[in-house]
C-alpha cells in the first residue's frame, strides 16, 4: 500500500484508536509500582503517541503532497534522478513520453474536446540528462477541429519542496481552475506543464546549476521548453511561455524569468523567498563559486545585473506569511528598475499552505494569461 493510500491512513487511525482503548482498559492493571507495570505504562503511552503522530503525519501528507511514496519519504527514490546514460534519448519516446492520460472531469466524464485532458509524462533533458515526471494539462480547444492549426501559450507550474506534481492537479486544482476560467472567458486557453523542482530527489537543488551536480536551472530554462515544443503545439517564442510556483517553486519561477527572459515572458511566485537557502536538504549548492552564489540571490541580481525585460507577480499575506516584509521590499526594488514589470497579490491573512494558494491561483492564472501570446 502506497504512502498516500487511504487504506494506509485508515489503518494508522484504527491502530491509534485501538492503542488508546487498550491504554484505558489496561491502565488499572498497570497501576502498581514495580518495574514491569511502570514499563507497561510507558510503552502504552509512547505507542499511543507515536500512532497518533503517524496518523496526523499521513493526513497532512495527503492534504499537502509533501511525499509521493515510501521511497520518497525515506530518501530512497532512485528512478527520478539525473540520467547519465546518453542513450536514454534513443528510444521512440524522445525527450517527452506520454505514460497515461485522463480527462479533467474524471473517468466517464466530459471528453477532452469538452473538458480538456491531463497527460502524465516523463521528460528527459537533452543537455542536462535530467529525467523527471510531469503532468501536462491540454485545454479543450487543443482537441477541437477549428483549433487544429493553432499553437497555444504554455505555463510551467512548480510545487514547493519536497512537494509532488500530483498535488498540483488534485490539491491545488490547476487544470480544473484553468478550464473553468477559460470557459468563462476570463483567461485564454493555455497548456500547463506541472512538475516539482526536485529533479534529483531527495536533494533540494533550488533550481541551481550545481558544479559537478544536477544542472537544474539549465533543465528548466532550456531542456523543458524544448521537450514540450517538440511534442505539443506550443509557441516557440518567449512571449508564449510563463512560469508559476509556490514557495521553493515560487523562488525558482522568479529566478528563471529574471535570468532567462528569452525563455519566460512572465513569472508568478506564490509565497516565494528571494535567496537560495543552504541547509541539510540542499547541501553545498555552489562549491565555493561566488558568482553562482550571487546569481542565486535575487536581491543581488536586482542590484548588480541589467534589469530583465519580463513581468513578475509576487504574493503574500499581511498576517500569517513570513515573507510579507521581504515581498514589499522586493516590489520596491523591482519598481526602481523601470524595465522589469511587477504586480502583486497581498491577502489580509493567509498561511504558507495550499488553502492560501488556492485563493491566489485564479487571479494568478488570469494575470499570466494576459501577458502571454499564442504566437
Amino acid at each position: 500500500m502506497g504512502l498516500t493510500s487511504n487504506k494506509v491512513l485508515c489503518l494508522a487511525v484504527a491502530f491509534a484508536v485501538l492503542l488508546f482503548v487498550g491504554t484505558v482498559w489496561l491502565w488499572p492493571r498497570l497501576a502498581r509500582r514495580h518495574w514491569r507495570a511502570v514499563g507497561g505504562r510507558v510503552g502504552l503511552l509512547l505507542g499511543t503517541q507515536l500512532a497518533l503522530f503517524a496518523s496526523l503525519g499521513l493526513a497532512a501528507n495527503q492534504s499537502f503532497g509533501f511525499y509521493a511514496s515510501w521511497a520518497d519519504l525515506f530518501g530512497q527514490e532512485k528512478d527520478q534522478g539525473v540520467v547519465v546514460n546518453h542513450t536514454a534519448l534513443g528510444g521512440s519516446g524522445g525527450p517527452l513520453e506520454v505514460i497515461d492520460t485522463s480527462n479533467v472531469r474524471g473517468a466517464g466524464g466530459a471528453p477532452p474536446q469538452s473538458g480538456g485532458q491531463i497527460q502524465k509524462v516523463d521528460i528527459v533533458g537533452r543537455r542536462t540528462h535530467i529525467a523527471t515526471p510531469a503532468y501536462v494539462y491540454l485545454p479543450p480547444e487543443y482537441f477541437q477541429p477549428r483549433y487544429r492549426t493553432r499553437t497555444f501559450p504554455a505555463t510551467v507550474v512548480l510545487t514547493g519542496y519536497p512537494g509532488t506534481a500530483q498535488a498540483l492537479v488534485d490539491k491545488l486544482r490547476y487544470p480544473s481552475t484553468a478550464e473553468a476560467l477559460a470557459k468563462n472567458g476570463r483567461m485564454q486557453p493555455m497548456i500547463l506543464v506541472m512538475l516539482r523542482p526536485t529533479v534529483a530527489p531527495p536533494r533540494d537543488t533550488e533550481c541551481v546549476d550545481i558544479p559537478g551536480g544536477p544542472q537544474t536551472e539549465t533543465f528548466f530554462a532550456k531542456d523543458l521548453p524544448d521537450a514540450v515544443i517538440a511534442h505539443y503545439r506550443v509557441g516557440r517564442k518567449p512571449a508564449g511561455w510563463g512560469i508559476i510556483g509556490d514557495s521553493t517553486g515560487g523562488y525558482c519561477a522568479l529566478k528563471l524569468a529574471m535570468h532567462h527572459p528569452g525563455a519566460y515572458a512572465a513569472a508568478a511566485g506564490l509565497s516565494p523567498y528571494y535567496k537560495a537557502p543552504l541547509d541539510p536538504t540542499t547541501g553545498d549548492l555552489f562549491q565555493g563559486d561566488r558568482n553562482l552564489r550571487n546569481r542565486a540571490d535575487l536581491w543581488w541580481c536586482l542590484k548588480h545585473l541589467p534589469a530583465p525585460d519580463t513581468s513578475l507577480l509576487v504574493t503574500s499575506s499581511r498576517i500569517g506569511e513570513h515573507n510579507y516584509k521581504d515581498t514589499l521590499k522586493f516590489i520596491s526594488r523591482v519598481q526602481s528598475t523601470r524595465l522589469t514589470r511587477i504586480s502583486s497579490i497581498i491577502l489580509d491573512s493567509g498561511g504558507h499552505n495550499f488553502n492560501t494558494w488556492r485563493r491566489e491561483i485564479p487571479a494568478t492564472l488570469q494575470w499570466i494569461s494576459g501577458r502571454l501570446s499564442d504566437r
